[in-house]
């Protein structure tokens, strides 16, 4: 294993092209309160093998890091033999000054489709209560191969996990438009309809319109409950860097009636890969339907450039209807795509006691922030 330049990085990430956009280097200026670096594994013709953008956050007063992969590394996972890579990265860590490290293996564990998720929605119900669709069966051999060398799921997309474990996925891959198209429900038809009869036109935006987006996502969260507790700078400076990187990663999309601009999303596209952000909307002429036109005209966007799959991101875990989260969950189900449950991000201290304590005392840090 060593370290690789920016452009040996990304040449591999455009060859594997399922990666994970918070694996690109480009998520590093984003997160400007961590050091990074990008790392490769080697095989012996010095072919590139897998890779990782590894994020490293001090512990204040020490010289020691926390390390974290998000959604990686991008590696082998269907290998048996997961220490050939695993050991190498542990023992770059280890010499990076790193007391633990968190990663995000990529397989999934367990699927759900919208009419299984439907039929379990009641009172108190979540989603592990509903026989899964599918299960994939490298997802559990992944988990059991980490849990026998020490390392320990987080908490949970609650408690735990930087990312969230429950997404919502609308394969692409071998579909038409017209598939998509029928794939909606009837009310997401209907809706469609609706805001294109209204007038609803939907636009790409620029790095100008992000006030208005903004805006618009503080109207979203009084109304909805929630607070992702983000800066305008933070969205301006994301925008900026993965655009940077390659001129259309990252998209703002808007939908406007009568001249007004009534929801604004944003979607990040990197390799085969495409996924819906953030949304907002407004909480006026909401009968026009402004999101789900947008999502449609998303949807198109994606298929046209080849997306093997449209990934709504997280969804809760909740499939009870007085739950007030149930009604993202409710809304995405209408696009006929699958709940997905990920391997979750898993932890382990690096060898020693010293090491062990510095984990316990950063996770009471982060218990505090």
């Amino acid at each position: 294993m060593r370290a690789l330049s920016h452009a040996e990085y990304l040449g591999f990430l455009d060859r594997h092209r399922r990666a994970s956009f918070l694996q690109y280097p480009s998520w590093a200026g984003v997160k400007e309160q961590w050091r990074s670096e990008t790392v490769g594994w080697h095989t012996p013709d010095g072919r590139i093998s897998g890779g990782a953008l590894i994020l490293y956050r001090q512990l204040p007063g020490t010289r020691k890091y926390f390390a974290y992969l998000p959604e990686g590394p991008v590696a082998d996972w269907a290998d048996p033999d997961i220490d050939h890579w695993l050991t190498p990265l542990m023992r770059h860590l280890r010499a990076a000054g790193a007391f633990a490290v968190r990663i995000g293996p990529a397989p999934a564990y367990r699927r759900w489709d919208a009419a299984a998720a439907k039929a379990g929605a009641g009172p108190g119900a979540r989603v592990s209560d509903v026989l899964a669709t599918e299960v994939d069966p490298l997802g559990t051999a992944v988990a059991d191969r980490l849990r026998t060398r020490g390392w320990k799921r987080c908490g949970g997309e609650e408690d735990g996990d930087a990312q969230p474990r429950h997404v919502f996925r609308v394969p692409l891959r071998g579909r038409t438009l017209d598939d998509v198209w029928s794939g909606l429900n009837q009310e997401w038809r209907r809706n469609v309809r609706k805001a294109t009869k209204a007038g609803v036109e939907t636009v790409l935006g620029t790095a100008e319109d992000l006030p208005e987006f903004y805006r618009l996502l503080d109207i979203t969260e009084q109304r909805d409950g929630f607070r992702l507790g983000r800066s305008l700078a933070y969205y301006e400076r994301q925008y900026h860097v993965l655009n940077a990187e390659s001129p259309g990663r990252m998209r703002l999309y808007l939908a406007r009636h009568e001249g007004e601009v009534l929801a604004a999303h944003t979607m990040v596209v990197a390799g085969s890969r495409v996924w819906y952000q953030t949304g907002a909307s407004a909480d006026h002429r909401r009968e026009v339907r402004p999101s789900n036109a947008l999502q449609w005209r998303m949807m198109c966007d994606a298929h046209a450039l080849g997306a093997e799959e449209y990934d709504m991101r997280g969804v809760p875990s909740t499939l009870d209807p007085s739950d007030r989260s149930f009604g993202l969950l409710r809304w995405k189900l209408g696009t006929g795509g699958q709940v997905v449950e990920t391997l979750g991000e898993w932890e382990t201290p690096m060898d020693g006691y010293a090491n062990t304590a510095l984990y316990k005392a950063f996770q009471a840090y982060l218990a505090r922030r």
